[in-house]
């Protein structure tokens, strides 16, 4: 635990997969062919919290929904990538934007298309319920399953040891 105590220090932004990650994975097919999905909001808390604290964040999915869009851009997310079929490259584009390395990014991923990231970041991050080949190569699983908090235990556990989870705007949205 110590060592990934020491590689969340050197972390300045948090990029996340979506669906496996901010969601349980499963996803509600309506009539009209809308997929809705169902998404935590101690995670959303913790989402607004680094940003307003000066946080590069990202979200870099395979899926394609406005919901996706207008729910991060509410939390305050302005790098929003949707229907990435290669992550890599949005990727690389959030890096070269906020001129950033690869090792001070956070990136949560739980599954195959995530692991191209995963192998280039500063801390390779996980739910607990990810896939076996993901969990292999990750320097932090999160005890919680995806969908269910496991972003705001990594974003905690980084602001803490920055020592920015608390402060004057802990305590409001």
């Amino acid at each position: 635990m110590e060592l990934i105590h020491e590689k969340l220090k050197t972390i300045k932004a948090f990029v996340f997969d979506v669906d496996g990650v901010m969601t349980n994975g499963s996803v509600l097919a309506t009539e009209d062919g809308f997929f809705l999905r169902n998404f935590n909001i101690k995670d959303g808390y913790a989402i607004q919290h680094a940003a307003k604290n000066g946080y590069h964040m990202a979200i870099i999915s395979g899926g394609k929904s406005s919901g996706i869009v207008k729910r991060f851009e509410m939390l305050g997310i302005k790098e929003i990538y949707t229907g990435q079929e290669h992550k890599e490259a949005a990727f690389n584009d959030f890096l070269q934007k906020f001129k950033l390395k690869p090792s001070e990014v956070l990136y949560m991923g739980d599954d195959m298309p995530d692991i191209p990231i995963l192998k280039m970041v500063g801390v390779a991050a996980c739910p607990k319920d990810a896939a076996i080949d993901v969990l292999k190569i990750c320097n932090y699983v999160s005890p919680i399953k995806g969908g269910n908090g496991c972003v705001r235990d990594v974003i905690e556990k980084t602001m803490k040891i920055h020592q920015t989870w608390l402060n004057d705007d802990s305590h409001k949205w």
